[in-house]
């Protein structure tokens, strides 16, 4: 279901930035990338689904990709997200200063750099990821970040693996909080201080921060107890289950962000509506066709839509 709805969702997102906006901004180039972050990590769920209900039976060489490609685009989406605060605190707090830098040019830049600190916040992970093959017929292929190191001590052996749980505890969660909480609240504070009434802008606010809140924390904190556990911390055995249990479930609520996403920063703002409608419309394809039938011609082609309009501007309400 999630596969579905995020593999819709970004895809939409991608076609409209690409075929509409034509990249004319430095929130188009943030709106693509996170979609492509998105779809890259939706596109990596049904293997590693596959593998928790069976076992890895894709090769050695997709291992790597897959759980390579999984890794930079899940700290490159959530350094995307901070990117796309960063430019809406501009945009709102900083008007006049970002009208020269949110061109298409530093938001190039900017997604430049932004991929390459997903691409290092991905290590040692992408260093130790392979394939375990089973030693006896019981056991079965395995693709995995071997952290471990099985012939030192216990509290040796677990060290990479503690220092990758706390990292993505930082760089995963604190530090894109800390952005985002500092963004949205300036943005609130300027949009409570203007003369003009932008209520759905501060709801959406709102309702983007708890959002990520809701997805990520759930699993940093089941995350964190996991690395206590690996420090000793916690040694029953019914701690164990149920931190293993609540890693399972908090998991799948974080991935559910990748789905979210297009909605909160995209599909929210009535001018990206209008624009995705415009393409079904022109698109000769037979499912387009048939939605074209249910679409008023006004609703596309309304007088209030300019061609020169970016996805800046139909993101969102901010």
């Amino acid at each position: 279901m999630f596969f579905l709805l995020g593999l819709l969702g970004n895809s939409l997102v991608i076609w409209v930035v690409i075929c509409g906006a034509r990249l004319r901004s430095m929130t188009d180039m943030c709106l693509l990338n996170l979609a492509i972050a998105d779809l890259l990590l939706v596109c990596s769920l049904p293997f590693l689904a596959y593998q928790a209900k069976d076992q890895w039976l894709f090769g050695d060489a997709m291992c790597k990709i897959v759980l390579g490609v999984y890794h930079i685009v899940f700290y490159s989406g959530i350094f995307f997200i901070c990117l796309m605060s960063i430019d809406r605190y501009l945009a709102i707090v900083h008007a006049v200063y970002a009208m020269r830098a949110r061109t298409l040019f530093f938001g190039r830049i900017a997604a430049a750099v932004t991929w390459t600190a997903g691409f290092l916040a991905s290590f040692p992970e992408l260093i130790f990821i392979k394939l375990k093959r089973p030693t006896n017929v019981n056991m079965s292929f395995f693709c995995y970040p071997a952290l471990t190191v099985e012939d030192e001590d216990l509290s040796s052996s677990h060290f990479w693996t503690t220092f990758s749980i706390f990292k993505m505890n930082i760089m995963g969660l604190f530090v894109p909080l800390f952005i985002m909480v500092f963004c949205y609240s300036q943005i609130i504070w300027k949009l409570l201080d203007s003369h003009s009434s932008r209520k759905q802008a501060i709801r959406l606010v709102y309702l983007v921060m708890a959002v990520f809140f809701c997805c990520w924390v759930p699993y940093n904190i089941a995350s964190f107890f996991k690395g206590l556990e690996l420090l000793h911390i916690y040694t029953e055995c019914k701690s164990s289950q149920a931190i293993r249990l609540a890693l399972q479930v908090t998991e799948v609520i974080a991935y559910s962000h990748s789905c979210l996403n297009p909605i909160l920063y995209v599909f929210a703002g009535e001018k990206f509506r209008k624009q995705l409608l415009r393409l079904v419309y022109r698109t000769p394809c037979v499912l387009c066709q048939a939605i074209k039938v249910y679409i008023p011609q006004n609703r596309v082609f309304g007088s209030t839509y300019s061609q020169n309009t970016s996805v800046d501007e139909r993101s969102t309400a901010v």
